[in-house]
């Protein structure tokens, strides 16, 4: 078994509310996507719970862009990116080093006084 190959993988991954609140998230359905991974994550217990949080921060943060709430947006994609950082390269069949990358980059432009609507938004691809 591998790190990113967790007992509780299978469930979450054969759940099929899994691949339509990866499909909400992907077509920047934030609000949507916030409520089906939040439903998740209150019926996960184990060691995918941050990573769930951490997506679900993710959306909520990209719903205060939309509602112009940087300050909001700013906090949660903070908390988000903390909870990722020690998560590893993988897990639940998604490359967090992508995630990672691109909500840094995000949270450094918000905490720059910068929009950034011109930086690639967060998906949550294969790894």
């Amino acid at each position: 078994m591998t790190d990113h190959d967790q007992p509780g993988d299978e469930a979450l991954l054969s759940d099929p509310r899994w691949p339509e609140a990866v499909c909400l998230f992907n077509a920047k359905a934030w609000y949507d996507s916030h409520d089906a991974f939040e439903e998740l994550w209150q019926e996960t217990i184990g060691p995918d719970r941050p990573l769930l949080q951490a997506i679900v921060q993710i959306a909520v943060a990209h719903v205060h862009l939309e509602r112009g709430n940087n300050r909001g947006a700013t906090v949660l994609l903070g908390e988000a990116l903390g909870r990722l950082v020690p998560l590893g390269d993988q897990a639940l069949g998604l490359d967090l080093t992508a995630l990672r990358t691109c909500v840094a980059a995000r949270l450094q432009a918000l905490q720059s006084g910068i929009e950034p609507d011109h930086l690639p938004v967060p998906l949550l691809i294969p790894g």
